[in-house]
């Protein structure tokens, strides 16, 4: 071996070294977002408890709250993404997030833990589609769909961690496990600043890199021509309403509904999220490196398949009296709801140009986020206060039971993006003639 080649093989190690330790470096954000957001789901009952506050109340603290500035604050913040440094954004999306959930558990009332609350959606809504960007500009387009897989496990992770407040929770209360799960943020977001670099955008796609600016107009106009694209954030956003809203209430539906701890509810769903989620990203991941070299649209109608093996089993768990069949299914349902992170992510980023990406990721998680944490939350809330005069405790139950099928709706999604998936893959550049 000559020493050029040498010197080329360090070059390619070290390149590779670089683009998983960003890749792995931002899994631990998405998971430290994902277990944020999460904890009050699991924390409902207590706060509700210590609070004094209905369904509605705590619904709207819990999802709308966060969503309320998520939303507002992600668009704008990702056409800064598309046209400043990521990793500096990543990093201070991060930090502030982090400090304001300890926050969370400092506040003495409604409005204080409110406040606190909507400056956490104001940091979250920094992190993900910088992050999403970063990572198309260290993996090409085949392999995104197995990078963001990867990534993906975050969500797993993080739900792990924000299930398991529960234990904190019955040790020493709500308050401290807001603080547990918080402050590690800021350590993370530090070493970020110090240890990642910041990649030139586009480098690794079929069309040259192009130094033009797109404002959030540009994209939604863009995205109007991409019918793969629309139907990729439909199905994303439906998919979102179905299983995350679900999953969001389901804490309080095990406590209610079969009278288990909220530590031992906690306990077996971070279960179901840790193990079973992670082993189904991982899954999922080793099958995009092969599925996305055979066709690419053989992507979206792996979700397909996906959504009807998670659907039946998320009917059974909302509707049985059995905690044994409830916990079952959910060890199927709860699992199979994390196939759809890598694929989708992916999805949108290869369906747009690179100066598009983070606008494009946080369009996604706008829709997405408007099901997940404003509709799924108050809707099933307020319908479960209505309905609390005919079916008492078992009001929740009843209220979930409708949202169980709404998965087929978002299978519907991703079986229509195949038909323009190559026409358009091409259109964003992505991939050659």
């Amino acid at each position: 071996m000559t020493p050029s080649d040498i010197e080329s093989s360090r070059d390619l190690t070290n390149v590779l070294r670089r683009r998983w330790y960003v890749l792995a470096t931002l899994a631990l954000v998405y998971a430290l977002n994902i277990a944020d957001r999460f904890v009050m789901s699991t924390l409902i009952e207590p706060i509700k408890a210590e609070l004094q506050l209905s369904d509605s109340a705590v619904a709207f603290l819990t999802g709308v709250a966060l969503a309320v500035f998520y939303v507002c604050a992600g668009l704008p913040l990702a056409t800064l993404a598309d046209r400043t440094n990521r990793r500096n954004m990543v990093a201070a999306a991060l930090g502030t997030w982090s400090i304001m959930t300890a926050a969370c558990g400092l506040a003495q009332s409604y409005w204080q833990l409110l406040l606190c609350r909507l400056g956490v959606g104001v940091g979250e809504a920094g992190g993900t589609p910088p992050s999403h960007s970063l990572i198309s500009d260290c993996f090409p387009w085949r392999e995104r769909a197995f990078a963001l897989s990867v990534f993906a496990v975050g969500a797993s992770a993080g739900s792990m961690l924000g299930s398991s407040a529960g234990y904190i929770s019955d040790a020493w209360g709500w308050r401290s496990a807001l603080m547990v799960l918080g402050l590690p943020g800021v350590v993370c977001a530090l070493t970020i600043l110090a240890t990642v670099r910041e990649p030139q955008r586009g480098r690794l796609d079929a069309a040259a890199p192009s130094s033009l600016k797109s404002s959030l107009l540009d994209t939604w106009h863009f995205a109007r021509t991409q019918r793969a694209l629309l139907h990729s954030w439909a199905g994303g956003t439906v998919f979102t309403l179905w299983a995350w809203g679900l999953m969001w209430w389901t804490p309080s539906y095990l406590v209610r509904s079969h009278h288990m701890t909220l530590g031992a509810a906690g306990g077996a769903l971070s279960l179901m999220h840790g193990l079973g989620g992670t082993a189904v990203l991982l899954l999922t991941s080793i099958l995009m490196t092969r599925l996305a070299r055979l066709d690419a649209r053989a992507v979206p109608l792996f979700l397909v398949g996906a959504i009807c093996v998670g659907t039946i089993p998320s009917v059974i768990a909302y509707s049985t009296s059995s905690t044994t069949l409830a916990l079952g299914m959910l060890w199927i349902f709860i699992p199979m709801s994390y196939a759809n992170f890598g694929p989708t992510f992916a999805l949108v980023q290869n369906l747009v140009p690179a100066r598009m990406r983070a606008q494009a990721s946080a369009l996604l998680l706008f829709f997405a986020n408007l099901a997940n944490l404003v509709v799924a939350p108050q809707v099933i809330g307020a319908a479960s206060d209505a309905l609390v005069t005919h079916y008492g405790v078992e009001s929740l139950r009843v209220a979930l039971m409708p949202l169980t099928l709404t998965g087929l709706w978002s299978a519907y999604h991703y079986w229509a993006a195949t038909r323009s998936l190559r026409s358009d893959l091409l259109r964003a550049g992505n991939v050659s003639e």
